[in-house]
């Protein structure tokens, strides 16, 4: 079993390229603001249900409850953003940018919601080829603590992108035993 210094040791080795508190995994993401509305309780409630019923693969179901905690409660940014993810499953890409926009609002930028709707958003930008959006996206979320965003800008930058790949051929050769200052077949040294 590793100690976690031991697991930030090797992320450090593997993504040298990510910022430390990322590879250390202490990064902290803040909770969401408190939501004041009578109807929160019952919305969180509902909320729950429909993450539960996505898990098991009802995403209409899921749908249909996280439109009635919406109802109860319009203001709470989690229950958009788990709406935008069984909106995206079910093949409605534009109704889950729009829930990721108004969850994104709602939290104003800031805490879980906003992080994770910053993520989703990314992806669905970078599918669909904007990759400079889902680069603000990630570089959000990141400020906020997400390590998966970080290692996706650093993914998404094409320099990182050959230092990883270099450090992936000397680990393999040092792996397989082979010497490390000789080329790889088939490239110039």
């Amino acid at each position: 079993m590793s100690s976690p210094n031991d697991r930030a040791v090797l992320n450090m080795i593997l993504n040298p390229l990510m910022p430390t508190e990322a590879a250390s995994g202490d990064a902290v993401i803040p909770e969401d603001n408190k939501v004041c509305h009578e109807g929160f309780e019952e919305s969180r409630k509902l909320e729950m249900e429909g993450i539960g019923m996505a898990e098991q693969g009802d995403i209409e179901g899921a749908l249909k409850l996280f439109s009635d905690a919406v109802d109860k409660c319009p203001v709470n940014p989690s229950v958009y953003n788990n709406r935008a993810q069984a909106l995206r499953l079910s093949g409605r890409t534009d109704d889950a940018l729009d829930d990721l926009d108004k969850a994104i609002e709602l939290s104003a930028g800031n805490g879980k919601s906003a992080c994770q709707s910053y993520v989703q958003r990314a992806m669905v930008k970078r599918l669909q080829g904007k990759n400079d959006e889902a680069r603000d996206d990630f570089e959000k979320a990141s400020e906020l603590g997400s390590s998966f965003a970080k290692m996706q800008l650093v993914a998404m930058n094409p320099y990182a992108a050959m230092c990883n790949k270099m450090l992936s051929e000397v680990m393999g050769k040092l792996q397989r035993g082979e010497d490390t200052d000789k080329p790889s077949p088939g490239r110039a040294g």
